[in-house]
């Protein structure tokens, strides 16, 4: 089934479950919107639920909306090693997160300028991890209400979204937090390793509400 989604940053549980089993088409050619995935992820430290948020350069209000892939990340501070360190801690007792991190870490050195380009990276390199190839394909232009493929764009939102009926797998501060589902990939990828492929492969998408 083709499926018309953002790229996101880390994206969560349900965006990657969902490239995982369709065929994706990247939108490329909406606006940016505040308070989405675009620019954040969730993970789990022993605090519960943290947001890792992206800094984004706004263009001024005499400029109107500004497109998503013209986005810059804000470089005035370094963002990207306050997230690399609050992952190392947060999962650095995982049990894939050693597995993991020579692949993970360069994401948080690179000199990427545009976010949409940077979420692409994150993307790809979770599929590397996975061992599994990535869609290429892109919108030309915007459509409202796509013609031959599933809009699942509303997935970006981070406000009110689905409430997907996932399984559980072992977290690091479960026994402080509970279960907290559909995090960021990076939690089900440090805490199940190889066999976050075959989660994602098996868990249900309702995409009736989209």
């Amino acid at each position: 089934m083709k499926v018309l989604i953002h790229p996101t940053y880390f994206p969560n549980v349900a965006t990657f479950a969902t490239i995982v089993q369709n065929d994706i088409i990247w939108e490329a050619h909406d606006n940016f919107q505040k308070q989405t995935y675009r620019n954040r992820c969730y993970i789990c430290t022993d605090q519960g639920k943290h947001m890792l948020n992206i800094p984004i350069k706004h263009v001024g209000s005499n400029e109107g909306r500004q497109k998503y892939r013209e986005v810059c990340m804000d470089t005035s501070y370094n963002w990207k090693k306050v997230h690399w360190r609050t992952l190392e801690t947060a999962y650095r007792t995982s049990p894939f997160f050693e597995f993991y991190e020579d692949e993970i870490q360069p994401l948080f050195e690179g000199s990427e300028v545009l976010l949409y380009d940077f979420n692409m990276k994150t993307i790809k390199t979770i599929a590397h991890c996975l061992e599994m190839e990535i869609a290429e394909k892109k919108t030309s232009s915007y459509m409202l209400e796509p013609i031959d493929s599933l809009d699942a764009r509303f997935l970006v939102k981070a406000k009110n979204e689905s409430d997907f009926n996932f399984g559980h797998y072992s977290q690091v501060f479960e026994d402080r937090h509970g279960f907290i589902s559909n995090l960021s990939i990076l939690d089900l990828l440090f805490n199940e390793g190889p066999n976050t492929l075959s989660y994602l492969k098996n868990q249900p998408l309702d995409f009736d509400h989209a």
